[in-house]
């Protein structure tokens, strides 16, 4: 949008002077922001040079509008206020306040005079070096100044802010000794000196109170008051090794503010009257403080902030100098014409019926999705019986002496523990060798099982591996001291859990389906929802059961979602909240679920007698076991057949692996669990190799499918069990798409014969027909359903306050900052009462979710945005099948309750349809509630709010079937596509909320028994305490230093 061009002449481009040391004005964000500025078009831009700034008059200095100042070393500040004095240009960051900040007391100072929260401190001032103070008191673990006393651990600064040695001193308890933080040096920001205990006295000092941050420190970058981005950096303080990225650069990552914090960058920014501003901010036990304050900087590494950061100040000009041109930024930013676009198609695809468009006048107003984890290894379990004293020494040595109690062995000294034993306890005969009978043999193969899981990926990292030891019998032996006698375990059962791991695929597309609902789920395209959610406008929580893959699936689509950058272990320990009670387990319907399984397997083994007398079979989906394959019990058989043939070649292959033990490693390096969490491609060396893909050795592939050999039909008896069908449709699946490479014979055509079961026995698993699908269902989701409920009526409270608030424009609120351009600077009033500054919650309630979040909300009138009114919430609830199963059943079947015999399904006949013919919701199926709320419609219409399902059936294993180039691409990717959104109901269709809520409620936890708010369990080691306190910490560092 360059100048226009009037009757010949051009309009004058405005000047902007960059009075700056050249050291500063070469750094690469300054050339990065000036260049951008510069392809507006509207601007020239002159560099003074040093030369100038240092030598010539400045009655001589080029003349500009604008001017960029700012101090560095050897900068004569008074100079360029002679100049600006001389030709007033329009200041970027005012020249005055730039002395302040070279005394830290006058920053702390000034920062306490706009009510601006810093850490508890004291001066203590002296005016020649080791001059003795009578206020100052030094004892062996605390300092005292003026009567205010600063236990160890305290923080030593020197007064003068150019001066970066800082130290830091620990208390005898702790051992004691100084750490002292400098400037970057090499890859060095603080060492440890274990001798000093005394402070110095060599100048003047504050003393402030050390604030625990989790090792981590927020950097805080603003332009201008409206616009704040913040980055976290591993704190010197941790052990001084600077973490850098492979180019060599210090890893920062991009972190979100709470809306307190934006409003400290606010006041920061206009304190002290400098735009483009720097400052530190600790945050600790659920507060954050400014602890110091840098003028001008300029983020480093980061395109995106070099973007906004060319906005802000192309705005900031043009408002100071053409206000008359528009500071609309243009769709397409000039320097980004050339890029190519990048499509987001990836990984998903559309569905049928896609999502209707938005309405003149509707709004949307609530996203809520309920998702299953990404792709992931099977889920495995090894039983054994124990009697070694070894380890029946370590359960007692975790359960506190207790013979009778059971042990769960989960952190990595526990599980270190047992595998030391376990390594001493294995036979040194290679499998299969020796003269023992039978049953010893099994118990040295899962011995050797067990050593093999707790052995993967070399150290114990990741949250995938859980062992407990039950005490089965007992007996009585004489105490350790002769006196009495005492029970002690002889025999235990041990259960090693593990596998069910987030795999690479599962990461990617989890990652893939967060960027496609940042694209098509909002409105305003991609950058609509990163726009509404920088705005303070887009109110986000994520919740996960306990699982890991789960947990890890919600990290990964939250960056996706959010744009975000680097490991998943930080998004999840800020973004993502753990809620096992509304998400975890089926126990809820233990009883129901087993009955269904009976009687399943009562329909399969007697054949084809399936129930058809009470209903037509208009309706295929009423008849008990719909779904099932004609003459299942006929494919059994042929199933343990197929199932015997893979399993043999898995076996070859595991004896060559034991047998030529070294070569195999050698070829491939070991599997890196906590590698792999950051990782979402293949580890192709193993794959080169001809290893299993992943962590899994070919005897722990081996052991996977012995047992479900074993399981699957038990020979003496001649008995199928066809719970485990769905295990071995998972274990093929997995194959087929990880170990394409190892070409199993078979594999294929098991995985057929397991498909077409898997896909009658897991839907009726809950329920085998309609009735008990709804009961099973309202049992499972109930809670979820409830907080569900608790998010529509929430959002609709908000938007009707929203409205009501409008329409009596009744705007009675505290105005901090007056709306006049040329007052940008102006004094805010020194002391606003906090509570003046937030505005009460709309629709104050006691649900869980209305934290201290919500209450900071963006006010709209001091909103630099077009649409203030325009607030989405958006709820994301990630689970496993068994949730997503139960939903879907209670939505479709709800209107089958006797309390609403009459009513219509929430979803229409074709999409019922098209669920009976869905047979599996695979990973990363969701369903998507979005509410509407039509703005031309009176408050009391219940048109006024409108709902709207969809979902997707998750991954589609269709392309792998169709054996073209497109299947060998996914393969070499080990990824698949998720299918896109489908609609449930009739295009046109309008599903009011109250409908909603009406056919929803009798299944749903009601609002009155969800427990209040829980504080969400911390971490283990760095993130005990900052789970909490990092609540919105969007980027850490992996704590391993290699």
């Amino acid at each position: 949008m360059g100048m226009e061009e009037e009757g010949g002449g051009v309009d004058k481009k405005i000047t902007i002077g960059v009075c700056v040391m050249e050291k500063k004005v070469f750094s690469a964000p300054m050339g990065q922001i000036m260049d951008r500025l510069q392809a507006f078009g509207e601007f020239e831009i002159i560099h003074f040079g040093d030369k100038v700034i240092l030598e010539d008059p400045v009655e001589s200095w080029p003349i500009c509008d604008c001017l960029i100042a700012f101090h560095s070393s050897g900068y004569p500040l008074e100079k360029v206020q002679a100049y600006s004095s001389l030709r007033k240009p329009f200041l970027v960051n005012d020249l005055d306040p730039q002395y302040l900040l070279h005394d830290r007391r006058k920053v702390y100072e000034h920062l306490e005079m706009y009510g601006i929260p810093v850490p508890r401190y004291a001066c203590v001032n002296r005016k020649v070096p080791n001059q003795d103070l009578d206020y100052f008191v030094e004892d062996e673990d605390f300092v005292e100044v003026k009567g205010e006393r600063f236990w160890k651990p305290f923080v030593e600064k020197p007064v003068n802010g150019d001066d970066h040695s800082i130290m830091i001193y620990y208390p005898s308890s702790a051992g004691g000794g100084m750490k002292e933080l400098f400037r970057k040096v090499g890859n060095r920001s603080s060492e440890f000196h274990p001798e000093v205990r005394r402070v110095r006295r060599e100048g003047s000092y504050i003393y402030e109170e050390f604030m625990p941050t989790g090792g981590t420190d927020v950097k805080v970058y603003t332009v201008g008051p409206e616009y704040a981005h913040a980055e976290a950096r591993k704190s010197p303080v941790v052990d001084g090794v600077v973490m850098r990225n492979p180019d060599g650069k210090e890893v920062r990552y991009p972190v979100l503010l709470t809306p307190a914090e934006k409003q400290m960058a606010r006041e920061v920014c206009i304190a002290f009257r400098q735009a483009v501003c720097g400052f530190d901010l600790l945050r600790s036990e659920g507060s954050s403080y400014v602890c110091d304050v840098n003028g001008w900087s300029f983020v480093k590494n980061s395109y995106k902030y070099y973007d906004d950061a060319a906005c802000v100040l192309r705005k900031m000009f043009l408002d100071a100098k053409a206000p008359h041109l528009s500071s609309t930024v243009p769709p397409i930013l000039p320097w980004k014409i050339n890029e190519p676009l990048l499509s987001n198609e990836g990984l998903t695809r559309q569905g049928s019926g896609i999502i209707g468009t938005f309405g003149q006048s509707e709004e949307l107003r609530c996203v809520i999705a309920v998702v299953r984890h990404g792709d992931r290894t099977p889920k495995q379990k090894v039983k054994l019986k124990v009697t070694e004293e070894k380890l029946l020494n370590l359960m007692l040595k975790y359960n506190g002496g207790k013979p009778r109690a059971e042990t769960k062995l989960k952190s990595a000294v526990e599980l270190q523990d047992l595998l030391d034993a376990t390594r001493m306890l294995i036979p040194r005969t290679g499998p299969g060798e020796s003269d023992s009978d039978a049953e010893d043999l099994e118990h040295a193969d899962k011995l050797r099982q067990v050593k093999a899981v707790l052995e993967e990926g070399g150290h114990f990292s990741g949250i995938y591996r859980k062992v407990q030891l039950k005490p089965l019998k007992w007996e009585k032996v004489t105490k350790s001291d002769g006196e009495g006698e005492e029970e002690r375990p002889v025999e235990a059962l041990m259960v090693l859990k593990y596998g069910g791991v987030l795999t690479h695929a599962g990461r990617k597309q989890a990652e893939e389906l967060g960027r496609y609902f940042r694209n098509n789920m909002y409105p305003g395209e991609g950058t609509g929802l990163l726009r509404l959610h920088s705005t303070y406008r887009h109110d986000l929580k994520i919740y996960s059961s306990d699982e890991g893959r789960v947990q890890m699936s919600a990290a990964a689509f939250a960056k996706g979602l959010l744009d975000l950058e680097g490991q998943l272990t930080p998004i999840l320990v800020s973004l993502v909240s753990k809620d096992s009670s509304m998400l975890d387990g089926l126990d809820t319907a233990s009883t129901e679920m087993e009955e269904a399984k009976t009687q399943l397997n009562e329909i399969i083994t007697a054949g084809t007698k399936l129930v058809h007398d009470y209903v037509s079979s208009e309706l295929p989906w009423m008849i008990d076991g719909a779904g099932l394959p004609p003459h299942a019990d006929e494919r059994l058989p042929e199933l343990i057949k197929l199932a015997k043939k893979v399993t043999e070649q898995v076996r070859l292959l595991a004896k060559d692996e034991d047998e030529n033990e070294p070569s195999a490693h050698d070829l491939a390096p070991p599997y890196d669990q906590a590698k792999a969490l950051g990782k979402s491609n293949i580890d192709i060396g193993r794959i080169a190799a001809g290893l299993p893909c992943g962590s899994e050795g070919f005897l722990l592939m081996y052991a996977r499918w012995k047992k479900l050999e074993r399981d699957l039909y038990n020979e003496r008896r001649d008995r199928f069990d066809i719970t485990q069908i769905p295990d071995v449709y998972d274990s093929c699946k997995y194959d087929l798409l990880h170990n394409s490479h190892l070409d199993l014979k078979g594999l294929d055509e098991l995985f057929k014969v397991a498909q077409l079961l898997a896909d009658g026995v897991i839907p009726n698993e809950y329920g085998i027909n309609p009735q008990q699908k709804l009961k099973i269902g309202s049992k499972i989701a109930r809670r979820l359903l409830g907080k569900i409920l608790i998010d529509l009526r929430n959002t609709r409270e908000e938007a009707m306050s929203v409205a009501e608030l409008k329409n009596s424009q009744d705007q009675v609120s505290v105005s901090l900052y007056s709306s006049r351009k040329e007052d940008r600077y102006s004094q805010p009033k020194l002391y606003i009462k906090s509570d003046e500054l937030r505005r009460p919650t709309i629709g104050e309630n006691k649900d869980e979710d209305d934290d201290k979040e919500t209450k900071y909300r963006l006010d709209p009138k001091y909103a630099n945005v077009m649409t203030p009114e325009r607030h989405v919430r958006t709820r994301l609830y990630f689970t496993s099948e068994s949730h997503i199963h139960s939903l879907m059943n209670v939505l479709r079947y709800c209107n089958l309750d006797e309390s609403l015999q009459g009513e219509e399904s929430l979803v229409c006949q074709s999409a019922l349809e098209r669920l009976c013919k869905t047979k599996e919701l695979d990973y990363m199926s969701y369903i998507v509630l979005r509410l509407f709320e039509n703005t031309e419609e009176s408050l009391e219409d219940p048109e006024r709010f409108r709902i709207e399902l969809t979902f997707s059936r998750g991954a589609d294993l269709s392309p792998l079937e169709k054996k073209d180039e497109g299947a060998k691409s996914l393969l070499r990717e080990h990824t698949l596509p998720i299918m896109g959104p489908e609609r449930l109901q009739e295009v046109g269709s309008y599903l009011t909320l109250e409908t909603m809520e009406k056919m929803i409620r009798p299944f749903a936890m009601p609002a009155e028994d969800f427990p209040p708010p829980s504080i969400p369990a911390g971490f283990s080691g760095y993130f005990s305490k900052s789970a909490a306190v990092l609540e919105r910490l969007v980027k850490l560092w992996p704590f391993n230093k290699n």
